[in-house]
């Protein structure tokens, strides 16, 4: 799942991801067993992207697995794509009568306007009801749906019917408010089950739900109320991370300054310390709770009215409302949930996300509890109070399914594997990853310190405009490869194409689009619609042009190769800058490195590094030297790094992605424009605009 930042166009190309490698995240050598190969990407008007990397390891479902799984062969797998594919709408429709609760059936498939969609058209429905409501009038009202732990230690346990009466008294007490269908409430809360109850409320009532990050500035909620124009803002006090109090509460105070839309703020007291509370505009939720009726019919709602908004940040400087709808979204996390996870009754299914990011709509709220699942949520960082927590986490609640990014797997390789190594794993039998391709030695350490070399891994590959996972191993009938999301989940027909949109052949590069209409799509950016169609469906007229690279090979598994904005044009060689990356955390004396150009007279774009080393090494000249030495031995004289420079730290996301549209920035020379809300530490981008070093 990668989000799309700014310029399209394929002669952007092809970013970071699975290159940018942790040297301290490395499995021993005889374990890296990947072959490398030249290969010359042609992108049809003659310009050429370099890639380097091919892995050949391949791993099949265990067969315990697949016995029990809900799809048990690569056959079966094939049976049902080939049946979404030829028969979309036989498909979808069968999928949808099957896997949700209706209040009105409805009369049409689909309505396909490229590239505006229309899914499941004159049904009634409600997302809170199917996930709650249906499974309150079953055994599962006394089953555990949320596990909850806070970083301090405290735990609670809510049943499916504990959920629903919360929900329910929650919903009556925001009406109460002036809350009414068709409202935006902002929702910008800690990891508590409070937030999980706030988004299944306003889903219950048709209000529109849009979730901030919590650890987003005042900034970046007053945009996005704004935005929104929200009429509400559900906040806490603050949340724990690391021992220390995140001030949301004050943060909201500062936004409302500016957020003249937002009327009233439900306040959540979980820290404790003290906050201001305006009169007339800041409620308890508590008190509002306190005498609120657990009776709240859940609203009916057409297919296609909005669910929730979620705001991505742009190249722009505005960022960008993602607008999903009611059913088609529902059923994509719903399906994708049972099929990719293989849930089962007795499973202990845990997400790692934030429900601030799109992975903890769909599969922390709306996917697992659509299907009735019993889940662990968790509130703090995973190194506090040390850097077992979440390996204590597995073995307290007997975890059965564990999702979790990328970045986090390469930090734990970088703690030790004898932290997972103290607690008892042995509960584990699927693995995921979510957030951006995992490279071959992540997933390899995933597969066997984490995994016992037992555990199945679906690598999925998905977007926040997509709303559910688009290509992924299925898990009881994929075989798999590291570094590979395998290929596309049912009703998906991705193609790789050139910047004409003719498809390219196996093991060929190119543009990565999706050419046939989904249910959980995006509909549109939120009051933008023309900038929806220039960035989404104007690359190649009539498909969804994902912003990232791939190939496909000889097996029919799909490789992302990484966000189009990220190829360097060396003397007129495309060049791909995960590649770059790779070669230099090869070396062992580099922990991250990213890569990125600037412009140069002579050459068209030069080659910029920035490496953080392990602990314990020190920048100097030679080092530098010969850093690009090896660069060149790893690739060519092509790569070779016109500048190298060292950094303690590189500008990241909240959610640990790497910012190098700011480092292009830094490398230019020029000041950095466009959003910055998600950074989060704003003294590393200061520092290396200052041009220090570490």
């Amino acid at each position: 799942m990668t989000a799309v930042y700014g310029r399209i166009g394929w002669v952007k190309a092809f970013r970071r991801s699975w290159g940018t490698f942790t040297r301290s995240c490395r499995l021993p050598s005889e374990r890296r067993r990947w072959a490398t190969e030249l290969e010359s990407i042609d992108m049809s008007s003659g310009q050429k992207i370099t890639s380097v990397l091919k892995e050949t390891r391949m791993f099949e479902p265990p067969a315990e697995f697949s016995r029990s799984a809900h799809v048990k062969s690569m056959e079966e797998y094939q049976k049902l794509w080939d049946f979404a594919k030829d028969h979309p709408e036989e498909f979808w429709e069968k999928e949808a009568k099957e896997h949700l609760t209706w209040f009105e059936p409805f009369d049409k498939v689909l309505e396909w306007n490229p590239p505006h969609a229309k899914w499941f058209l004159g049904g009634k429905i409600n997302a809170s009801y199917n996930c709650l409501d249906r499974h309150v009038k079953t055994w599962r009202k006394n089953k555990a749906a949320i596990l909850w732990e806070g970083e301090p230690g405290d735990t609670r346990v809510l049943t499916y019917g504990d959920l629903h009466r919360e929900v329910c008294k929650f919903s009556n007490a925001m009406k109460k408010l002036g809350i009414v269908k068709g409202d935006r409430v902002t929702i910008y809360m800690p990891m508590v089950p409070e937030l999980v109850i706030a988004v299944l409320a306003c889903a219950r009532i048709g209000a529109a739900h849009s979730v901030v990050f919590g650890g987003f500035s005042s900034e970046a909620l007053s945009d996005r109320n704004n935005d929104a124009q929200s009429k509400m803002v559900i906040t806490a006090d603050g949340g724990w991370r690391r021992g220390k109090i995140v001030p949301l509460k004050d943060n909201v105070d500062a936004s409302l300054t500016k957020s003249p839309t937002v009327k009233s703020t439900i306040v959540l007291r979980r820290t404790g310390q003290k906050i201001s509370m305006q009169p007339g505009r800041d409620h308890w939720w508590h008190e509002l709770t306190s005498f609120a009726s657990a009776d709240c019919p859940a609203e009916p709602m057409d297919s296609e009215d909005p669910l929730f908004l979620l705001y991505t940040s742009g190249s722009t400087g505005k960022p960008k409302g993602i607008l999903h709808t009611t059913a088609g979204y529902l059923l994509g996390a719903a399906l994708s949930s049972k099929y990719v996870f293989d849930y089962k009754e007795e499973d202990t299914y845990w997400c790692t996300a934030d429900v601030g990011w799109v992975t903890g709509h769909s599969y922390i709220v709306y996917g697992p509890l659509a299907n009735g699942v019993t889940q662990v949520m968790y509130e703090g960082a995973p190194n506090w109070p040390d850097e077992g927590r979440f390996w204590q986490i597995v073995e307290k609640y007997g975890v059965t399914t564990l999702y979790t990014a990328p970045t986090a797997i390469r930090a734990f390789m970088k703690w030790g594997e004898q932290w997972p190594r103290k607690y008892d794993l042995s509960t584990l039998r699927l693995l995921g990853t979510v957030g951006e391709p995992i490279n071959p030695e992540a997933w390899m350490w995933y597969r066997e310190i984490i995994g016992g070399s037992r555990c199945p891994i679906v690598d999925t590959w998905w977007q926040t405009e997509t709303g559910s996972m688009m290509i992924t191993p299925i898990p009881g009938a994929t075989p798999t490869t590291p570094g590979t999301a395998t290929r596309p989940f049912f009703g998906i027909v991705p193609e790789v194409v050139d910047g004409s949109g003719n498809p390219v052949g196996d093991n060929e590069g190119g543009l990565l689009v999706i050419s046939k209409p989904w249910p959980s799509m995006l509909r549109t950016i939120w009051g933008d619609d023309e900038r929806f169609q220039k960035q989404y469906w104007s690359q190649i007229p009539g498909k969804y042009f994902t912003g990232d690279g791939a190939r496909r090979d000889e097996h029919g598994n799909f490789w992302i190769l990484g966000r189009v904005d990220d190829v360097i044009n060396v003397s007129g060689h495309r060049l791909s800058t995960m590649e770059v990356e790779s070669a230099l955390v090869s070396h062992p004396d580099v922990a991250e490195a990213a890569v990125v150009g600037r412009p140069d007279e002579l050459k068209g774009e030069g080659i910029t590094c920035f490496v953080t080393l392990e602990g314990g090494k020190h920048p100097n000249e030679e080092l530098r030297k010969a850093l690009a030495h090896h660069v060149v031995q790893q690739i060519g004289a092509l790569a070779r790094p016109d500048e190298i420079r060292f950094t303690d730290a590189l500008p990241k996301t909240r959610s640990g992605k790497i910012m190098r549209r700011l480092l292009r920035d830094v490398a230019a020379g020029r000041q950095s424009s466009g959003d910055t809300s998600t950074l989060e530490d704003l003294s590393v981008l200061a520092k290396l605009q200052d041009g220090k070093e570490d």
